[in-house]
């Protein structure tokens, strides 16, 4: 009689098993859940105040309000802020030795990748949601794009920062320190945001930062969830989908090749 094996279960379950994992160890700790989802709304409220003015300037475009301006901005902001979670998630599994355990289990290295990527996906994605409902009912955020464009946004703005996590888990498989991480995501992050469309016309910059905005990144991902928000001609969608597609797999790459490195290197 011929014996059976087991091999394990299929790449899918494994995904999803692992998946669920991370978001049950997330629930588990409710000031955490609660610090992500406080974090972005100060962030909405702090600079809707600060930069409100900004409308009554020449370079703003005419008849519109600061808050449907900057709302599809920190969406995709905050999703490239949440992407820096998924480096630092995957050292602190390394650390505390969840991830030496996997490594005895019939699973393949790249399962645990994609299921921190995913779980942290999920987490973005009802950040994402709570802020635009705060927007709506502290601000009056009322895009001329309706619910239909502001969903829109926010689904590029997920695609943009689950991009973004395959680039913070690549560092984080080759680094493998939480404070080495973020020190370099908190470098990364802070020219990106600020030296871009976010948060004030690229017009409006000094010459030389409208140089660097001009060539960044985060300008053309925050134009395009602007404009399907808005409702204004759609440019930048096919762009950012194919940039962010890039971004993610060049990171899976090195995300996957520095996991399988030993974990006491």
């Amino acid at each position: 009689m011929a014996t059976l094996t087991w091999h394990g279960s299929s790449y899918p379950t494994q995904v999803l098993v692992l998946t669920g994992r991370s978001l049950r160890a997330l629930l588990r700790t409710p000031a955490l859940v609660f610090f992500s989802v406080l974090q972005p709304l100060i962030m909405l409220t702090l600079f809707s105040q600060i930069f409100g003015s900004i409308t009554s300037t020449a370079n703003f475009p005419p008849g519109m309000t600061y808050i449907n301006y900057l709302l599809p901005a920190i969406l995709v902001n905050t999703a490239m802020q949440s992407s820096l979670a998924s480096g630092i998630g995957l050292v602190q599994d390394m650390s505390n030795g969840v991830l030496a355990r996997f490594r005895s289990l019939p699973i393949r290295p790249s399962t645990v990748l994609l299921a921190r990527n995913l779980s942290d996906a999920v987490r973005t994605g009802f950040q994402l949601v709570l802020m635009i409902a705060f927007g709506v009912l502290v601000f009056g955020f009322r895009p001329d794009g309706g619910m239909l464009g502001t969903l829109a946004a926010l689904g590029l703005a997920l695609v943009v920062g689950w991009a973004l996590s395959w680039v913070f888990i690549a560092i984080a498989a080759w680094v493998r320190k939480a404070e080495l991480m973020q020190t370099v995501g908190f470098l990364a992050m802070f020219p990106l945001m600020f030296a871009s469309s976010a948060f004030v016309p690229v017009n409006g910059l000094p010459g030389w930062l409208q140089a660097i905005a001009k060539v960044n990144p985060l300008t053309y991902a925050v134009d395009a969830a602007r404009s399907l928000a808005l409702a204004h001609p759609v440019t930048g969608v096919a762009g950012a989908l194919v940039t962010s597609g890039a971004i993610a797999a060049v990171g899976a790459f090195f995300a996957i090749r520095g996991f399988r490195r030993p974990l006491s290197i």
